[in-house]
């Protein structure tokens, strides 16, 4: 009798190392999906270096706000019209020296992928008056269109706000707001090519 008791005693034993351990194993099988998807926040802030060492992941993202701007021809335009795309949204203007000088990079990284779903979309925040200095100014960075928000729509309708700039603002394909880069960058660098890659995995 006291032999049987072992026996079931050393079952239990056995039941309970077992559990734990699959349960151990669903952990760690959880930790290395978060990080290793390519969609993931983690997976975003992994890239958050050289070029792209500022880079802010959204934690809770926002889907393209409604804030309309308007094109060359003053036509009124929304985010949403890219849908499908990755979307790098810089805003910019011609009195600020940062965001001239770091246009002919996001000229590059739209050039890198022609013909691909991802949109390099530059609001200028120039004033009406200054719109044909603006526009001269684009004309000189192919391939990109030339897009204006004279209004500062966007300084209170994005999330983190506006505060300076240059400021870039990356969505994903689905129209979430993924990362935001305050200040200048290189947006023909491999780590902004990079983050770029990893949202068109998705």
């Amino acid at each position: 009798m006291q032999y049987g008791h072992k026996i079931i005693g050393r079952g239990l034993s056995a039941a309970i190392i077992g559990a734990a351990l699959v349960g151990l194993l669903a952990v760690l099988y959880v930790i290395v999906l978060a990080v290793a998807k390519p969609g993931s926040e983690q997976g975003l802030q992994s890239l958050a270096k050289g070029s792209m060492t500022r880079l802010q992941v959204i934690s809770d993202p926002i889907r393209y706000p409604a804030t309309p701007f308007v094109d060359a021809d003053g036509r009124t335009v929304h985010l949403s019209a890219f849908k499908g795309k990755v979307l790098i949204v810089n805003f910019w203007a011609t009195w600020c020296a940062p965001c001239v000088k770091e246009m002919p990079t996001l000229a590059a990284l739209q050039a890198a992928y022609a013909g691909r779903p991802v949109k390099v979309v530059a609001i200028s925040l120039d004033q009406s008056a200054q719109s044909d200095t603006a526009k001269a100014f684009i004309a000189k960075h192919p391939p990109l269109s030339f897009y204006q928000d004279a209004k500062y729509g966007f300084m209170s309708d994005l999330s983190p706000r506006l505060q300076g700039f240059p400021t870039t603002v990356i969505f994903d394909k689905t129209g979430a707001e993924r990362a935001v880069m305050a200040g200048e960058a290189d947006w023909a660098s491999p780590e902004a090519k990079a983050v770029v890659d990893r949202l068109m995995g998705e």
